[in-house]
């Protein structure tokens, strides 16, 4: 081999040291970044007629294209089942625990117990008044919760507008992204670092809809969802327009709330598959579409079977047919027909409520009694209690079809949102669990930091030997000069 030769091949085996010293470098510094993939330099010999040497062949990103698929469906499914999980344990805990003294439940049986006490003591005004604020306290928890049910549906409203604006964002920076990976990998320049801001974004996107790489040459991918093709291309615009002030009567099929457009045609949130199914913003379309309405259809069922209690046949023989009862809607009486949102306008009859100039002696003697009766007579108070305790079946609602005490109907109602809420649990515990065993296949495939340091002693012994190559070069190019 002549001089000139070995020169070249220790100067190409310099080279691919010090490219491979780079590498390690980069993966050992990038060990713990997210969306990092592992580079691998690949070797070849060269054979350029020089007497060969070595040249850097490629250099590969490390990332296993199935795992990472499987963990971003994982995170979708877990921002899915978190974000209704959420809401449920919302309600929940605005209706109370059992037992607690402060639960609807709790409140109710309260209910029962203070006419029950006036029913015994019907002389007593301070018994009544306690009755009259006892069915206050019913009536104001049942309103709490009303609003509570819309206060989450706005908050899932305002969080899918922020979900779609970053969607949106992220579409955009991946397709440029794209354009740029195309572009490197054209002329020949390295793309790695490309490819892991493109799978950072890529990785945010699967958490809000589960999307699926497919490649299209030259390092570019198009998205797609469960419903259909996401990004292909140039990237789509997605928006949303969000809702001031979500009330009882507010809903997508009436037109009251706004769904979300791609590329200016409407995405059709009720299918089970749409182009956005199966990630975070399906979960907060469900607890703004379906959970929210559902807990206020039964809400409402609640208000109506207490209105219906007190205003059956008998309860009061002073109440005129057609008369608002004891509980009324807004202050009139309860059309079957106006169900929706009743529980916030739920309100007791004037005639009782001392604030609004009624007199709660008429608990003891009747609605339509214009003066105080006879304050042994407890027959009127006892008619209240039992309508509280008669078990009957709830004229509406999805809860229970059989006959329930208002106490009884109020627990199946909590009961139905703790078993949905402990279902949706589970289904984010799977899910946790799965992404934290994606994750650690991931980083299985990931830098092993003391593989990368072995690698570099081989890389400095490949250096000095280079070195020491291109040294005794020089030394002999010396020796000839001085001759």
């Amino acid at each position: 081999m002549s001089i000139s030769g070995a020169l070249a091949n220790a100067l190409s085996g310099l080279n691919a040291a010090s490219r491979s010293a780079s590498i390690v470098s980069d993966n050992l510094a990038n060990a713990l970044t997210d969306g990092f993939g592992r580079r691998e330099i690949e070797l070849s010999s060269r054979s350029n007629g020089a007497g060969g040497g070595v040249e850097i062949a490629a250099i590969t990103r490390i990332m296993d294209r199935t795992v990472l698929t499987d963990h971003r469906a994982a995170s979708a499914d877990l921002a899915g089942a978190d974000a209704q999980a959420g809401f449920l344990n919302s309600i929940q805990g605005i209706y109370g625990e059992p037992g607690s003294g402060t639960s609807l439940t709790d409140l109710i049986g309260n209910l029962e117990s203070a006419l029950v006490s006036a029913a015994a003591r019907p002389e007593e005004d301070a018994r009544m008044t306690q009755s009259v604020a006892a069915l206050q306290s019913v009536v104001d928890r049942i309103g709490q919760i009303s609003a509570q049910i819309q206060t989450e549906r706005s908050r899932a409203d305002q969080d899918i507008a922020a979900a779609v604006a970053t969607l949106d964002s992220n579409l955009g920076r991946i397709a440029q992204l794209n354009t740029d990976i195309r572009r490197a990998s054209v002329s020949g320049e390295d793309t790695a670092g490309l490819v892991d801001a493109r799978q950072r974004l890529i990785d945010e996107v699967s958490e809000l809809v589960p999307v699926r790489e497919i490649d299209r040459g030259h390092g570019m991918v198009a998205l797609m969802s469960e419903g259909g093709m996401l990004l292909d291309g140039s990237a789509p615009d997605v928006d949303f327009q969000t809702t001031a002030l979500i009330t009882p009567y507010h809903s997508l099929a009436g037109g009251t709330l706004s769904t979300i457009s791609v590329q200016g045609n409407p995405v059709d949130l009720t299918r089970s598959k749409h182009l956005l199914s199966g990630g975070k913003i399906e979960g907060l379309v469900a607890v703004r579409d379906t959970l929210g309405p559902e807990a206020q259809a039964q809400l409402d069922a609640l208000a109506r079977d207490l209105v219906e209690r007190f205003s059956a046949s008998g309860v009061d023989p002073t109440v005129a047919p057609g008369a608002p009862g004891l509980l009324t809607d807004g202050g009139a009486a309860f059309v079957p027909a106006n169900e929706l949102g009743l529980s916030e306008r739920l309100s007791i009859n004037a005639a009782v409520d001392p604030s609004a100039g009624g007199a709660s002696w008429r608990l003891r003697d009747g609605l339509g009694a214009t003066v105080p009766g006879n304050v042994g007579d407890s027959s009127g108070l006892q008619r209240l209690s039992g309508a509280l305790s008669v078990l009957q079946v709830p004229s509406s609602g999805s809860v229970t079809t059989t006959a329930r005490s208002a106490a009884g109907l109020a627990g199946d109602i909590l009961s139905a949102v703790g078993v949905q809420r402990n279902i949706l649990d589970g289904d984010a515990t799977y899910a946790r669990t799965r992404q934290t065993s994606l994750m650690a296949e991931l980083a299985a495939d990931g830098v092993d930091s003391d593989r990368e340091m072995q690698k570099l002693l081989l890389i400095e012994q490949a250096y000095a030997a280079n070195a020491r190559v291109v040294a005794t070069v020089q030394s002999m190019l010396d020796i000839l000069m001085e001759i």
